[in-house]
Parts: C-alpha cells; sequence; structure tokens
C-alpha cells in the first residue's frame, strides 16, 4: 500500500479518536453538567453599573452586570460553516504537528515544579456561555487558588522559572488549540476574559464583540495586548467582529507570529498594566 496513503488514513483516524473524545468533554468543558456555574447573563445583553460599595472585581472596577435585553447576533456563511472547519482542521494538524513541543513544556513544568501541567480557568465564550479555559501551568502548586495573578501581591514570586519563559513566548496558551478543536475557542477572536471581568465585558457588548467565538489571538492581540485600556480593546474587538472574514483572519494570525520571540507588551498585571509600569518607572 502506498505510504502516504497509510499515513493519510493514519491522520483521519487520529482525528476521528480525537473528536470523539472531544464530543464526550465539550459538555462538561461548558459546565452543562453544573446548572449552578453557569453564567446568568449568559444570552443577554449587558451593561456596567458602577456601585463603590461592591467588591472590586477582575478589570479593577466596583460594580456589577445588568441585562438589558436578548443577544440578537445572527452568523454569516464564513462564521456559521467555513470557519469552525477552519478551526477543526488546522486545530487537528497543530495537535498533532506540536505533540513533542507539548511533551517538552510538560516534562519541564513537572520537573521546575512538581504538580498538574495544565490548570483550567473560567473564562467567558461565545454568548457570554462559560467555559473551561486551559493553560501550561506557569505559577507554582503554592499560588493562591482563584486569585487573578495581577490581584495577587508581587506575583513574580509566584512563576516558576519555567513559567517565565512560557508566558514571555505565549506557549502557556498552546494547550487553547484544544479547546479550539472542541468548538470552545476559534483560533482568531477576542481573546476570552475572565468571568468576573465584567467592565470588559460590558465594553464588549456595545461592539457586538461577544457574539462570536473567543480566540487564540486577536485584532487587539496583535494592536498592544496588555497595554491597551478596556475601552480601547473593546473597541478594536469590536473591529474584528464587524469585519469578520478569510482575509481579517488571515491578517491577525500572520501579525501573530511574532509573539513566540517574545513580547514586550506581555505585563504581569492585565489591561493597562503597561501604562502603569511605565509611570511608576
Amino acid at each position: 500500500m502506498n505510504p502516504w496513503l497509510v499515513f493519510i488514513l493514519f491522520l483521519i483516524g487520529i482525528f476521528g479518536l480525537l473528536e470523539l473524545f472531544a464530543m464526550v468533554k465539550r459538555p462538561g468543558s461548558r459546565y452543562q453538567d453544573q446548572p449552578e456555574a453557569r453564567n446568568p447573563m449568559e444570552g443577554k445583553r449587558v451593561i456596567f453599573v458602577e456601585n463603590a460599595g461592591e467588591r472590586e472585581n477582575a478589570d479593577g472596577a466596583r460594580g456589577h452586570l445588568e441585562a438589558v435585553g436578548a443577544t440578537e447576533h445572527r452568523a454569516g456563511l464564513y462564521e456559521k460553516w467555513v470557519k469552525p472547519i477552519l478551526d477543526a482542521v488546522l486545530s487537528f494538524g497543530g495537535l498533532v504537528m506540536l505533540s513533542p513541543v507539548f511533551l517538552a513544556i510538560s516534562l519541564w513544568i513537572m520537573i521546575d515544579d512538581p504538580g498538574p501541567v495544565l490548570f483550567t480557568q473560567k473564562r467567558i465564550g461565545k454568548d457570554k456561555q462559560y467555559f473551561k479555559l486551559h493553560k501550561f501551568r506557569s505559577m507554582k502548586v503554592s499560588t493562591p487558588r482563584n486569585v487573578p495573578t495581577h490581584m495577587l501581591e508581587n506575583p513574580q514570586q509566584y512563576i516558576t522559572r519555567s513559567g517565565k519563559f512560557i508566558r514571555a513566548h505565549s506557549l502557556d496558551e498552546l494547550p487553547q488549540i484544544w479547546d479550539i478543536f472542541i468548538g470552545n475557542m476559534s483560533i482568531v477572536g477576542p481573546r476570552p476574559a475572565l468571568w468576573n471581568q465584567d467592565l470588559l465585558t460590558a465594553e464588549r457588548d456595545k461592539w457586538g464583540a461577544n457574539d462570536i467565538k473567543p480566540g487564540l489571538t486577536g485584532w487587539a492581540q496583535i494592536n498592544g495586548r496588555d497595554e491597551l485600556e478596556i475601552p480601547v480593546k473593546a473597541r478594536l474587538d469590536g473591529e474584528y467582529t464587524q469585519n469578520l472574514g478569510l482575509k481579517m483572519d488571515i491578517k491577525c494570525f500572520l501579525g501573530s507570529l511574532g509573539v513566540f520571540k517574545g513580547d514586550s507588551t506581555v505585563v504581569e498585571g492585565g489591561t493597562g498594566e503597561l501604562k502603569k509600569h511605565s509611570k511608576q518607572g
């Protein structure tokens, strides 16, 4: 038998097994088996209502979200059919081709700080549906749980040696290729917000940027990343949403390739932190 045919059949078999496993994992990854953990604002339009008496959220703002209507987004042909197929095929290829990299990083993490290789976070997906996002663990097992990195006191003390490297080169994000494969994310789209980034969520709603799947990279990512203030980031995410198409996705993807060399706009602390750091310096 032709060796190329054998190879293609092997890939098809692996793809089938992964897709079967993805179908099993998908409901749990969206909290469908945990109704109490799902987002009460799922599928709704929201605004942010400031309230100084409430606890500070992950954006550093005090207040809460209020629903003001229902989502009215209607997906076009590219978003509904072409983009999901491209995501499935390319993420499958990425999982296969990058498997040696996954293995090397996993071993380094376990040797550097014994414990889980991956960690999950509750993030906001399409239509504000919560999902479990996966990353390579870059912080020590002793790091306080359920506290956003930028809200830790001196977060640098918790980052491992391997974590510092994989963060600087965005390698900690690679497990999200699996999140793309099972349909919770797309290769390109707005970066998924933390479940309690209420201000960012409300600002994105002004532009319809919560109506599409979040991405591994996006228009805001290649135009500033962590130094962008929330309204600017939301506007850029809106620009992507309004211009969604193959040309825009290719532009974002190609513009993202440089982050693996190291990105000076990644600052420990979240949205707008680069400006704060420069003022403090």
